[in-house]
């Protein structure tokens, strides 16, 4: 079997460092890391950051503000994604909390920041859809799964950057939302930056709100503060900015074109 030829980087001729100038100083060259390897680093925290093939193609640069009929509140989150993505402190900034219906592009926003972070500043982040981490924890009760709920949730506390995707997806239980608690409190009093997705409205829950009637009550739609509680809400706002995105489902109104 032919074996073909290990590409060697021109720059640094394959030890992993550059020279380059340094001006000012009693040494005029110093030594550093090549592009090469932070390449190669980088590519190795994406592939790490889990995000599911169905997004890999998501960026900001890609994120399409100006079809017929975009809400003008798309192009203020993108400019409010690609702003945060340049100058996020990850052990220090407040996320997001991007809110939006399903089809105006949260998760494609939320990706493109994910890579911007990973590619151009070498920032370990992670991707994870919330419906599917319940699962993975759930799993590992179960005596024959090798994986611990601990090595489930560590990479999620500890991550620099979290996209949670899809909060309040999943139907509410006392145990889901002991598991919600959990999650944004540690991260909150470690200071990690969480982005999280959801497609209900930043409103209290239904027994929060005295303004409201029965009647009314029961008519609304379920709100954030209805599938993650109030103490939980509360605590959102404490970690995020948020960023609402209005419009239609414009992925449905493309396929509709399509058929057309």
């Amino acid at each position: 079997m032919i074996k073909a030829p290990v590409e060697i980087c021109p720059l640094c001729e394959g030890s992993g460092w550059k020279t380059v100038s340094n001006p000012g100083s009693v040494n005029d060259r110093r030594v550093t890391r090549c592009d090469c390897q932070l390449r190669v680093r980088a590519q190795g925290v994406m592939t790490a950051a889990r995000i599911p093939r169905r997004y890999e193609h998501c960026e900001l640069s890609n994120y399409d503000t100006d079809f017929p009929g975009a809400h003008p509140s798309l192009a203020e989150a993108h400019f409010l994604a690609a702003n945060f993505a340049k100058k996020c402190d990850p052990r220090g900034d407040k996320g997001l909390l991007i809110i939006g219906k399903i089809g105006t592009g949260k998760t494609h926003l939320a990706v493109g920041i994910l890579k911007e972070l990973i590619l151009n500043r070498g920032i370990p982040c992670l991707f994870y859809d919330y419906r599917e981490l319940l699962k993975e924890i759930q799993n590992s009760y179960n005596a024959t799964v090798q994986t611990t709920e601990l090595d489930v949730l560590r990479p999620v506390f500890e991550t620099d950057v979290l996209v949670l995707d899809e909060l309040g997806a999943v139907k509410p239980t006392e145990w889901v939302w002991d598991t919600v608690s959990l999650i944004l409190n540690t991260r909150y009093n470690d200071n990690r930056t969480t982005i999280i997705t959801t497609n209900f409205d930043d409103q209290p829950a239904a027994g929060a709100s005295g303004s409201l009637s029965p009647a009314r009550a029961a008519s609304r739609g379920e709100t954030l503060g209805d599938r993650i509680g109030e103490r939980m809400r509360s605590r959102l706002h404490e970690m995020c900015r948020v960023i609402t995105l209005d419009g239609t489902d414009f992925r449905q109104k493309f396929r509709s074109a399509n058929f057309r």
